[in-house]
């Protein structure tokens, strides 16, 4: 399964994660419609933040770390707000909406 966008096909794993990070907005809009979820402006907020990790740490947060750092932006923010966002699990769900590849491990590192 793969996802076309601006009419290019981007190559994914069996889970629907791509194998390349693809950061354009119009990426995270089509798989975000694969995963049934329309984005707000909190969801956006979390892709920000897990593509800026990816882009410094060459991988993307746990959950954990993901937690934390969102909450440096905005205290208000708890596990049960962001599981709300990315039901199938924040740090995996988002990343793949986010269009990074497949987190490591148990969500991330």
């Amino acid at each position: 399964m793969g996802y076309v966008v601006d009419g290019q096909e981007l190559e994914c794993d069996a889970e629907g994660y791509l194998k390349e990070a693809d950061l354009r907005d119009e990426t995270c809009r089509v798989i975000a419609d694969a995963e049934g979820i329309e984005l707000t402006d909190a969801h956006w907020a979390v892709i920000r933040f897990l593509r800026e990790r990816f882009q410094e740490d060459g991988h993307s947060p746990n959950f954990r770390n993901l937690l934390k750092g969102m909450q440096e932006h905005d205290a208000a923010i708890d596990s049960k707000a962001l599981y709300d966002l990315f039901p199938v699990g924040p740090a995996k769900q988002g990343a793949k909406i986010a269009g990074l590849p497949q987190p490591y491990g148990k969500g991330g590192y």
